[in-house]
């Protein structure tokens, strides 16, 4: 089932539900960000019907189980909700004293799962079109414009022929590509809730015939949708800030993948940089 289905599908269905599935039903869709977070224990006890029932009607209604259903009802919340329902969220969730245990266990959650979803076969996908492009686009904006920056910082000392689109005024950043087309990149990344600037920008993209990856959370973003390679990377924290620590492993990974490829080529660069760094030093030697 897409992710945007659910509620609409508990909604149109609603009337060829049994009695003790309707009561599941009517809770999930005016209580979905409560139930995200419920175990099938849980929202059994809550709605009055027994454990096995929560479990079937997950079963009957598309998912592959309840877990699975939970994940989306997840994804709905992190998408639809404003930075101050995910901090009433978080208020449920996390615990003061164990704040700082919490959040990086979490955070090694995401990448674990990250690691277990992600799509090989896509990865060096991207890897190879980012290798033959004639200009690399990179563009993020929001919490993910310090993703993107962290991308070009080092794509840019890899290859000399990358743009880093990032503008408050929507307007600027489509002008920012407007002579993008057939063999070159675009690297779009956007994470839940959806940059509409990103969107656009793809969209543009795409129909210029240039070769689309995005960085997201789910083959369901809307940003996948539009793009040739997807990598997606976890950032559903129960809190509300993103998580973007797979997403930055993620581009860690693509990083050195493209430094493997292209290692003689970037080996001279960094002994150029190295000498340059040097003689205006740059670091501090101490």
């Amino acid at each position: 089932m897409e992710l945007t289905d659910i509620i609409g599908y508990l909604k149109r269905n609603s009337d060829k539900f049994s009695k003790r599935q309707k009561l599941i039903a009517d809770y999930i869709i005016e209580n979905y960000d409560k139930a995200a977070y419920m175990t099938a224990a849980a929202l059994s006890e809550t709605v009055g019907v027994s454990e096995s029932t929560v479990v079937r009607f997950a079963a009957e209604i598309g998912f592959d189980g309840y877990q699975d259903m939970q994940k989306t009802l997840r994804q709905i919340t992190m998408t639809q909700s404003t930075s101050l329902k995910r901090m009433e969220i978080a208020q449920r969730h996390l615990r003061e004293e164990s704040i700082l245990s919490d959040v990086l266990k979490s955070d090694i959650s995401m990448i674990e799962k990250t690691l277990s979803e992600i799509d090989k076969t896509q990865f060096e996908g991207a890897v190879e079109a980012i290798s033959g492009a004639n200009n690399i686009y990179i563009t993020g904006v929001r919490s993910a414009s310090s993703l993107a920056s962290f991308a070009d910082f080092y794509l840019h000392l890899m290859f000399d022929n990358t743009r880093l689109i990032n503008s408050a005024d929507p307007a600027d950043m489509l002008e920012q590509v407007l002579r993008i087309g057939k063999g070159d990149v675009i690297i779009g990344m956007s994470f839940p809730r959806y940059s509409t600037s990103i969107i656009k920008i793809l969209e543009y993209a795409k129909r210029q015939g240039a070769c689309v990856i995005s960085i997201t959370d789910s083959m369901n973003s809307p940003i996948a949708k539009l793009s040739d390679y997807t990598l997606t990377a976890r950032s559903d924290m129960d809190f509300f800030v993103d998580s973007l620590i797979a997403p930055f492993s993620v581009v860690n990974a693509l990083i050195a993948a493209l430094g493997m490829k292209h290692r003689e080529q970037i080996t001279k660069t960094f002994e150029n940089l190295e000498s340059i760094w040097e003689e205006y030093e740059v670091y501090d030697k101490e």
